[in-house]
């Protein structure tokens, strides 16, 4: 009888239970390595072979050290990162393994926001205007010579964290003295005023073969700074925007060299020209009930299928049979501790966020303006009973 296959998920968020469900259904040998602070957490326990907490990921040698020592009587076969800020964290292990998948360098395109566009830029795809804060003199040049506003980011955060908007030079470079050492960690881009959407995605062998685009209600630069709902909805396939979306993404994973796993993908349309412009991307599941949304649409689930292609990742993979829906998600902030939301009874609910002070939604429906309806309707009944609106720098984004 053959071995069976083991995977290695490393979490140090809540998060890719269907994961770990469809692993262990596909016959793997399933090993958890958490953070000690979520053992307790409700992770699917049958369906995970081994649970195992650490109290200190950044500490690189002690991740290394504890997982060397799990290989001294296990052969792992694949090491996967069920969270954004794992990402890193797994390439560094399999580095230190010697194993297949994401090493160090080409993680940082799916992490480091420099990294990532320097790469899109030398694959053909359009982009913001951008400069590392690592050289002054490049520096002074895209200020004198990019029109503002412009967007200072963190290279390594995710989502809207920690980004700054600025209109003139000498608030840039107050901002930047004020980082100190800390200036290189950062990049400057040219704001792109736009509608923003993205793209789900599964690869396999180096080919896209499924993907899902969607549009957000508001840039999520609002939503961090500015509060209120978030929300996004599948993009109907007969809007000309769609094709384009899907091209855009193929190009951008085809040229960043991704072979296997699951990507969440963001591109600007701009007000001005009306192109797609790249954002981000990441080399996980989108968060925020994206995966719930998704499935709730074309019957796929991501963190499903991102599960066989790791357990069968030397097979062909074959898309399942698709649906052809709408779907929405919408989440916000609560200033419940435990929000009521039995007042929302539409049938087209599919899915009912359970968490603490937070309200959210998926819904679906065979009709688009259906979706459009709900998401409006919901959006106002939750400002008005539910909104609670914290700072920036408290607001979580998974």
């Amino acid at each position: 009888m053959p071995r069976r296959r083991t995977l290695l998920c490393i979490a140090t968020y809540f998060k890719g239970e269907a994961f770990l469900v469809r692993a262990k259904q596909e016959g793997c040998h399933v090993i958890l390595l958490t953070a000690a602070s979520l053992l307790n957490d409700p992770w699917p326990r049958s369906h995970i072979d081994e649970v195992f907490g650490l109290t200190n990921y950044n500490d690189r040698r002690s991740v290394l050290n504890g997982v060397a020592y799990l290989c001294r009587d296990r052969v792992i076969d694949r090491v996967v990162a069920l969270d954004d800020f794992d990402v890193e964290t797994a390439a560094h292990v399999r580095e230190h393994l010697r194993m297949p998948g994401l090493g160090d360098s080409d993680a940082r395109f799916y992490r480091d926001k420099l990294a990532m566009r320097v790469k899109a830029r030398e694959a053909g795809v359009r982009i913001p205007d951008f400069t590392g804060i690592i050289h002054y003199d490049h520096v002074r040049d895209f200020l004198a010579r990019v029109s503002p506003p412009w967007l200072l980011k963190p290279r390594g955060e995710a989502s809207a964290i920690g980004i700054q908007k600025h209109d003139n030079a000498d608030a840039v470079w107050r901002a930047i003295d004020a980082l100190g050492d800390n200036g290189s960690f950062y990049l400057i881009e040219q704001m792109v005023p736009g509608d923003l959407y993205h793209v789900d995605s599964l690869t396999a062998d180096g080919r896209v073969v499924f993907a899902c685009a969607s549009r957000y209600h508001r840039p999520l630069f609002d939503v961090y700074h500015g509060g209120g709902a978030y929300a996004t909805r599948t993009l109907p396939a007969d809007r000309p925007e769609h094709a384009a979306l899907l091209r855009a993404n193929e190009q951008l994973l085809g040229g960043f060299g991704y072979d296997r796993g699951a990507s969440h993908t963001e591109f600007m349309r701009a007000h001005a020209d009306g192109e797609f412009y790249f954002i981000e991307t990441s080399a996980r599941v989108g968060g925020a009930n994206t995966a719930e949304m998704v499935e709730a649409a074309t019957g796929i689930n991501l963190w499903a299928e991102w599960a066989k292609l790791e357990a069968d990742f030397d097979q062909p993979y074959t898309v399942p049979p698709l649906k052809r829906r709408h779907a929405g998600t919408i989440i916000s902030l609560a200033r419940q501790d435990k929000p009521d939301t039995s007042a929302f009874t539409d049938p087209e609910i599919v899915y009912r966020l359970d968490k603490k002070q937070h309200v959210g939604f998926v819904v679906a429906s065979d009709s688009s303006e259906r979706v459009d309806e709900l998401l409006a309707q919901y959006t106002e009944r939750i400002n008005r009973d539910f909104l609670m609106i914290l700072p920036a720098s408290e607001r979580p984004v998974n």
